[in-house]
């Protein structure tokens, strides 16, 4: 059997052609590709300074993981390796379950929650199984990973139709959940979305920016 660092080891392969812009590289394109993520993960710190201030953890963590996720995926990509593989969909799977525990809006918390640090056992219990059960039968992550995103969707969906009107997309779900957070845990601001470079640009990076409140609390 070959070993489960050896390229092409993985349970799957992506439509990419193999080795065909490199002899160490095998899907050239996916691996380059995921230098965004070294982009990303600092940005999304610098634009939503504001927000860190008031709350630097969860900003900290999934940038940190953002950052992993970048470093796996070009490792699983460039080698298409068993080991590479696992990295890269438990690296998304804690990202997103990181992001769950500290961003999930309160009033959406099922009845037997009853305080966001019960919810925190919750998602950390569920990721521990989950990525224990990935070492048993790899293609759970992939089911583990549809069920977020699908709650994800619904979560969105809920949410943009009481007030924000904005484009979704890979870069846009974080300023997204900040704003949710803002919104339901820091009555004492009002979150508004900002635009980096400039809101007049077609292509633009949102941002939240935090405006002291006037009401009386």
């Amino acid at each position: 059997m070959p070993s489960i660092f050896s390229y092409q080891s993985a349970e799957v392969d992506w439509c990419e052609g193999n080795f065909e812009h490199s002899t160490v590289i095998a899907e050239y394109y996916n691996t380059i590709s995921n230098v965004s993520f070294f982009v990303l993960s600092p940005a999304l710190l610098y634009l939503n300074r504001q927000y860190c201030q008031q709350r630097a953890l969860p900003l900290y963590f999934v940038s940190g993981l953002l950052f992993c996720v970048g470093i796996f995926s070009m490792y699983f990509h460039m080698t298409l390796s068993y080991v590479g593989q696992l990295l890269d969909e438990l690296s998304i799977l804690w990202t997103l379950a990181v992001a769950y525990s500290f961003w999930y809006p309160r009033v959406y918390f099922p009845r037997c929650i009853k305080s966001r640090k019960h919810f925190f056992w919750l998602s950390g219990v569920t990721t521990v199984i989950s990525t224990l059960m990935s070492f048993i039968k790899p293609a759970l992550n992939a089911y583990v990973l549809n069920c977020i995103a699908f709650h994800l969707l619904y979560l969105t969906w809920c949410e943009l139709k009481k007030h924000v009107l904005i484009a979704m997309s890979l870069l846009y779900c974080c300023p997204l959940v900040i704003y949710f957070d803002v919104n339901y845990e820091m009555p004492s601001f009002k979150p508004k979305l900002g635009y980096w470079p400039s809101d007049s640009w077609p292509v633009v990076v949102p941002y939240i920016v935090l405006e002291e409140s006037h009401k009386q609390c």
